[in-house]
């Protein structure tokens, strides 16, 4: 058993940063597609999110695509460095000036630099994340220019050829439901991920901004409104 795992690493080509979400979720099956899902392993971190939730659908979509390998990672350390409504479960979610509250400031580096450790480990090459800055919410680690500086922060501190690998930089919500309709997943991908900031799976609360821009993505792309599934 112990060899058999060793051979599984050495083949794994790519580590996905999969936080339950539809973008991250729709980057892992991508990984897959492109790879296969043998060579593709996921990591998910438990950094004292107000919902632990996201896990357990980080954990049922790594097995459903089958993926090599999956690791949830625990990095609690950020309530005690700053604040944030995706720390609090009684935070009230609203927009104060360029940001909104949700912001965990730096999350995302952190996120990258570890997934990136672990790859080297692994002697994967790359890391999957789904950040976007199309439909940007004013997150300053979700831009193109922050990941590809800490692609070459890594590759510093490393010493090892990792490359970034973000999809969705581009790609609006629209565009990726419409990646998902073509790869089979749309259904999965609406009933099976977890996005909202109040902690409903699916199609979530409807009133977030989480939601909202993931539902205008989702009737943007098939031309109308859609009702809401349970």
């Amino acid at each position: 058993m112990q060899r058999k795992q060793v051979r599984q690493e050495q083949g794994i080509k790519a580590v996905v940063v999969m936080s339950g979400g539809q973008d991250s979720a729709l980057c892992a099956a991508l990984a897959a597609r492109n790879h296969g899902p043998e060579r593709v392993a996921a990591i998910t971190f438990r950094y004292g999110q107000r919902h632990s939730l996201e896990t357990k659908y980080a954990r049922f979509l790594a097995r459903r695509f089958s993926l090599a390998m999956h690791k949830v990672v625990k990095l609690d350390f950020f309530d005690s460095i700053t604040s944030s409504a995706l720390l609090s479960k009684n935070a009230k979610i609203e927009r104060a000036g360029k940001c909104p509250n949700t912001v965990v400031e730096g999350r995302n580096a952190f996120f990258l630099m570890a997934a990136a450790v672990w790859a080297k480990s692994l002697g994967a090459d790359e890391v999957w994340t789904g950040v976007s800055q199309t439909d940007y919410s004013g997150y300053p680690d979700c831009r193109a220019a922050f990941v590809r500086a800490q692609e070459k922060a890594a590759r510093l501190a490393l010493d090892f050829p990792v490359k970034f690998k973000a999809p969705f930089l581009r790609k609006t919500k629209a565009q990726e439901w419409a990646l998902a309709d073509s790869m089979g997943l749309l259904d999965l991908i609406r009933e099976n991920t977890l996005t909202c900031y109040n902690g409903i799976p699916g199609d979530g609360c409807g009133k977030c901004p989480a939601c909202i821009l993931r539902r205008k993505g989702l009737e943007e792309y098939l031309g109308g409104a859609v009702p809401s599934k349970p």
